[in-house]
């Protein structure tokens, strides 16, 4: 199981290996300089509006998670470098979960959301949540292409033009 204790070591398929842990206390600083490293455009896909700079209150939210309802995961190089973030906040019931991911620039395109993203969904799945979710702006085609290629299915938001909810049904059948 992740956790802040004992990292899992993950190797992505372009061979780049990262570590994943949850969040602790005494994160902040480490999330507020990530986040001055992510793009404009990132910030907006993340928060789903325009962010210049994330504020003590939102790292603080990403920082003190109750851990039964909501969790955050930090993939860190094996020099303690934060690489992405992504936050589970899952309803009361367990029912249904959001997730959401950010990723510095200089690692995309090596495989690590992917592999955060099927941990993030090992996780959910072992917490007995039901369905994943994420809300994209469709501007995010990666987001959208890697959530879909992990079984997330793309719906529209009524009366929303810039935005769409991915879902996932948990379990998932593993091949």
């Amino acid at each position: 199981m992740i956790d802040q204790a004992n990292p899992q070591t993950l190797a992505t398929h372009t061979g780049f290996t990262f570590l994943l842990r949850t969040v602790q206390p005494g994160d902040e600083p480490l999330l507020s300089d990530f986040f001055s490293r992510v793009t404009p455009e990132d910030l907006r896909f993340r928060f789903l509006r325009a962010v210049k700079h994330v504020s003590h209150q939102q790292l603080m939210a990403m920082e003190n998670v109750d851990h039964a309802h909501s969790e955050t995961f930090l993939a860190l190089s094996p020099e303690g470098e934060l690489l992405a973030v992504a936050m589970l906040a899952a309803d009361d019931a367990l029912e249904r979960a959001e997730v959401a991911l950010s990723i510095r620039p200089e690692f995309k395109n090596r495989g690590v959301s992917w592999s955060m993203l099927d941990r993030i969904v090992q996780f959910a799945e072992a917490r007995g949540i039901g369905w994943l979710e994420s809300i994209e702006n469709r501007e995010n085609v990666a987001a959208i292409s890697l959530e879909r290629e992990m079984g997330f299915v793309a719906e529209p938001i009524a009366g929303d033009p810039c935005e769409v909810v991915l879902r996932l049904r948990l379990p998932i059948e593993r091949h």
